[in-house]
């Protein structure tokens, strides 16, 4: 493991590895794991290219004592999709899908619970906790189901019924929260500590970022060791965003390239706190920021893209710095334009987005259309979740079934 310890996102303090908390000692900042860069370089070879087609042939970068694979699941190893049809909507030649729906419980939250899983296991825990909008509590559900340990998921009460169907499925303990969701992060915080669970809740546990981070290896790698223009991503905690980062923070690191992507986020009008505090930033052009001061701000979530509804964003600091430091843009889309693009990504690419997977796709309309995105740039959309996650919000913009007679002459009068 070339793991060397943690360094705080906010203060910069660092903690050996073998550090068992989970937050910075000195500010109560967020914690990133910090790696031994040259030795992974001098160890890889071509192992980023070879072995298990999942996110383990990676183990070089991951905080695990214990190799996982073969995983009892396929986490990881999901298919980047160059959309011809969807990028022709805009005059856009290269535009790419990495469809992470195609992930054990269908969402990219499985490559985050697959690493903490790992780690849980290392340690010896046998209960694994998570406060969750839905699908990271549906992923830690499904991998503790796999690996033999119980699983408790706190979630708001409006979760997606289909996401609360899949958690009872996979046998996990589910309290709905009579709350939202930072009402039902803050129990499970309390809740982990009192009963010693090992708690993965985003923005808490470090180890989450760890694996989300592999997405871009595989991008990298799909591509042929290139880099993207861009990657697009749909923003709420803003875990995944700033994981998404540092996938390729480390290959520069380790030099397999040479220049780094832009990371845009996109965030629903109604859940914008990221959004907002980059452009706070932006606009106060020439100054320093200090991150040790810097205080992402709340807002009153309520969108229907429920896996990015998020009033205090966890990792918001992280995911500001990726944003600021990337040189990426910070957009909102309103609900309407997020429905919109559900059908519209379906019908053009094949690929049936949740509406928080559908968010990146909204973003690159209207990046394109104000002029913030070129249409020959090399642009890829983080489809983070599956539409069968939420049909009741799919249902409202797809439209209805013909009703027809049991007859050759019904169908002749259809308009087909």
């Amino acid at each position: 493991m070339s793991m060397n310890g943690y360094r705080c996102i906010a203060c910069s303090a660092t903690q050996a590895a073998d550090f068992e908390g989970f937050l910075c000692t000195f500010c109560g900042g967020n914690l990133d794991i910090s790696y031994d860069y040259g030795a992974v370089a001098n160890k890889i070879g071509d192992s980023f290219l070879k072995g298990p087609h999942d996110l383990f042939r990676f183990a070089a970068l991951l905080p695990l004592e214990q190799p996982r694979s073969p995983f009892p699941l396929r986490v990881g190893g999901t298919p980047l999709y160059l959309a011809t049809r969807l990028g022709e909507l805009l005059g856009m030649r290269k535009l790419y899908l990495k469809d992470d729906s195609l992930n054990p419980s269908a969402s990219l939250k499985d490559r985050a619970s697959a690493v903490t899983i790992g780690r849980a296991l290392d340690i010896g825990a046998g209960v694994v906790s998570v406060a969750s909008t839905g699908n990271a509590g549906s992923s830690l559900a499904c991998l503790a189901a796999a690996t033999g340990l119980d699983a408790v998921v706190f979630v708001p009460a409006n979760a997606p019924l289909a996401k609360l169907t899949q958690m009872l499925a996979f046998g996990a303990q589910v309290l709905a929260v009579q709350g939202n969701y930072d009402d039902a992060y803050d129990l499970c915080l309390a809740a982990s500590a009192e009963f010693g669970w090992f708690n993965r809740s985003t923005g808490f546990n470090a180890f989450t970022r760890e694996g989300k981070k592999t997405c871009a290896y595989e991008i990298w790698q799909d591509m042929g060791g290139q880099v993207p223009d861009r990657v697009v991503v749909s923003t709420g905690d803003g875990n995944t965003l700033s994981a998404i980062w540092k996938g390729w923070c480390d290959l520069k690191a380790i030099g397999l390239i040479e220049r780094l992507p832009k990371i845009d986020c996109v965030q629903s009008t109604a859940s914008a706190a990221i959004c907002k505090t980059v452009h706070q930033i932006r606009n106060g052009a020439g100054l320093k920021v200090d991150w040790s001061t810097l205080v992402v701000g709340e807002v009153k979530a309520a969108t229907v893209a429920d896996s990015i509804s998020v009033d205090r964003p966890r990792d918001g600091l992280a995911a500001v710095k990726a944003v600021i430091q990337s040189g990426g843009e910070a957009v909102t889309v309103t609900d309407q334009e997020i429905l919109a693009a559900i059908p519209e990504m379906a019908r053009a690419s094949g690929v049936f987005p949740e509406p928080a997977a559908a968010v990146p796709w909204a973003g690159v309309k209207q990046m394109i259309g104000n002029a913030r995105v070129a249409s020959e740039e090399r642009v890829v959309c983080i489809v983070s979740g599956s539409g069968l996650k939420d049909i009741a919000n799919a249902r409202a913009v797809v439209g209805e079934p013909q009703l027809i007679e049991p007859s050759i002459e019904a169908v002749r009068k259809c308009q087909i």
